[in-house]
């Protein structure tokens, strides 16, 4: 696979990462199986997709604990390995709270770096920005990660403008993770040009519309049970009939260059810079190999238009 660093200052890494959610976590509970999960993670090194990206909540807690096993032993030198903090398992009807306050960010580094069994992780993140503790005093805390040697860099995702530059002026940002898509676009207004002026990387989450754009999904129907993404708006089945007809103009396009529709949405997430770093996730050898493929799949001017004119999907992202 082709290489790209992370950012202007950061590690080499290959220009597609992996996203390790749906091994533990909110994707086809039925459809998972932690040793066929461990062998996708090893094989992503071998294919060279070497950013693997986790986080604490995601399980909560044994999403890191699988990454650390898959990475045991000589496996993490070949990993750029990522994880999150900042959100917390909920109480009541709330699913998932935020928590950004200092001394959580202290012990939680702590406990992840436990769970992954390494004394570092290559990039510390801050999940989503606590309304309730001013992003600067987070970030303060994520810093000492750093000067401490338990982080090498650190990152914000789902994060603003404003909210990049005041974490700026505390300590260098190394990344910045959000939405994006050819079904989700906010990121491309201001995020995205911002952190590609400053060197930012961009790392962009369920690139393939969380599968949908892969054409996997021809129906409400066809989602695996207990799957979370039942529970979504574009995933409803008046909104998720009238999307299939962004997945036609995906797969047209796939079949006239010999590629997957996979492959084509990654390809146009790869298009919009530099330093964009997809990060799809799987849990498959099959869709490992379709999306790392991507990183070769150069889109023409014709196409990358015909993509930028699709219209936007039905229904709200959550």
């Amino acid at each position: 696979m082709r290489t790209t660093t992370l950012g202007s200052d950061g590690p080499q890494i290959g220009a597609i990462g992996l996203g390790c959610m749906g091994m533990t976590w909110a994707y086809d509970p039925s459809g998972r199986d932690d040793a066929t999960s461990v062998e996708v993670i090893r094989s992503a090194l071998d294919l060279g997709v070497t950013l693997i990206d986790t986080a604490d909540i995601y399980g909560p807690y044994d999403n890191e604990e699988l990454v650390g096993k898959a990475l045991a032993g000589e496996y993490r030198e070949r990993a750029v390995l990522a994880t999150k903090v900042g959100l917390v398992p909920g109480t009541g009807d709330v699913r998932v709270g935020r928590d950004g306050r200092p001394e959580h960010v202290r012990q939680a580094i702590d406990a992840s770096l436990r769970r992954l069994g390494t004394d570092h992780v290559d990039l510390y993140q801050l999940h989503r920005v606590d309304p309730e503790v001013p992003i600067e005093e987070t970030w303060g805390a994520l810093a000492e990660a750093v000067a401490a040697g338990k982080a090498r860099a650190i990152g914000l995702s789902e994060v603003t403008v404003e909210e990049i530059r005041r974490a700026q002026a505390v300590h260098p940002v190394a990344s910045v993770q959000s939405e994006l898509s050819l079904w989700t676009r906010d990121a491309l207004a201001e995020v995205l040009p911002y952190t590609e002026e400053q060197g930012i990387a961009f790392l962009p989450f369920s690139p393939l519309g969380r599968g949908f754009l892969a054409g996997r999904f021809g129906s409400a129907a066809d989602l695996p049970a207990d799957d979370w993404r039942a529970t979504l708006p574009r995933f409803q089945p008046e909104a998720l009939a009238a999307n299939l007809a962004l997945v036609e103009k995906v797969r047209e396009i796939a079949e006239r260059l010999g590629a997957t529709p996979a492959q084509v949405a990654l390809a146009w997430v790869l298009a919009r810079g530099r330093y964009v770093v997809p990060i799809p996730g799987t849990k498959t050898p099959r869709y490992l190999a379709d999306n790392a493929a991507a990183a070769d799949l150069v889109l023409g001017a014709e196409d990358l238009a015909a993509l930028d004119a699709l219209p936007a999907p039905v229904g709200d992202r959550y």
